[in-house]
C-alpha cells in the first residue's frame, strides 16, 4: 500500500459521498462523511441498522471532534479528564452541539466521540480534514471484519474504498462510556 496515495484516494472518496472501510482499535471500520447525510443514510443501509440509535465519530486530535460537543453542557474538569486519555481506545459519549447533525445522534442528545491513536484511522482524518463516522464493519448484529479482505468478503463493491493496515490491539471495540453519568454503555 502506498499510504499517501491511499489516503489522498480515500479522503476524495469520503468528500465525494463514499464509504471507506479502515482499520481501527479492533475490527475494521466503515467510515463516510458525518455532513454528508445521503452517505450517512447508504452507511446505515449497508449496516441494517437502526438509524435512530445514532453513530460515532472519530478524530485524529481533539480540535477535530470538539465541534460536535455542547461545551456548556460538559463541565471543564470532566473534559481534562477525557481529553487526558487520549488518543486512545476509549469512547465517550458526550452532549451534542447544535453543529453535530441529527443523523449522527439520532435520537440521543449525546455523541459517541474518540480521538484514536490508530494509525491508519488517524491518517484518514487527518487527510479528510473533519472527524469520521465511524462504525464496525459489520451487518448489525453479525461479527465485525478484522480484516480488509473480511470486509470485501462482507460488502463487495458495496464498499467504495478499502485502506489495508494493522488493527490495534483491543479484542473487542472499544469501551463506551457515558461522560455526564459515568455508565458504562458497552464494555
Amino acid at each position: 500500500m502506498a499510504p499517501h496515495i491511499d489516503l489522498t484516494q480515500a479522503a476524495s472518496v469520503l468528500r465525494g459521498g463514499g464509504l471507506v472501510a479502515y482499520p481501527t482499535e479492533s475490527v475494521f471500520g466503515l467510515g463516510c462523511d458525518p455532513h454528508n447525510e445521503a452517505a450517512v443514510a447508504r452507511l446505515v443501509a449497508l449496516k441494517q441498522r437502526d438509524a435512530g440509535q445514532g453513530l460515532l465519530l472519530i478524530g485524529d486530535a481533539f480540535e477535530r471532534i470538539a465541534p460536535y460537543i455542547d461545551l456548556a453542557r460538559t463541565p471543564e474538569p470532566l473534559l481534562e479528564r477525557i481529553r487526558a486519555g487520549w488518543p486512545g481506545p476509549q469512547t465517550w459519549l458526550l452532549p451534542a452541539s447544535a453543529a453535530c447533525p441529527a443523523w449522527i445522534h439520532g435520537r440521543h442528545d449525546t455523541v459517541g466521540l474518540r480521538v484514536t491513536a490508530v494509525p491508519c484511522a488517524a491518517a484518514l482524518c487527518a487527510a479528510f480534514g473533519d472527524a469520521l463516522v465511524s462504525t464496525s464493519a459489520n451487518p448489525h448484529g453479525e461479527p465485525p471484519a478484522r480484516s480488509a479482505e473480511g470486509v470485501r468478503a462482507l460488502f463487495g463493491d458495496r464498499v467504495d474504498l478499502v485502506l489495508d493496515g494493522p488493527t490495534g490491539d483491543l479484542a473487542q471495540p472499544t469501551p463506551i462510556r457515558d461522560a455526564l453519568s459515568g455508565r458504562t454503555v458497552r464494555a
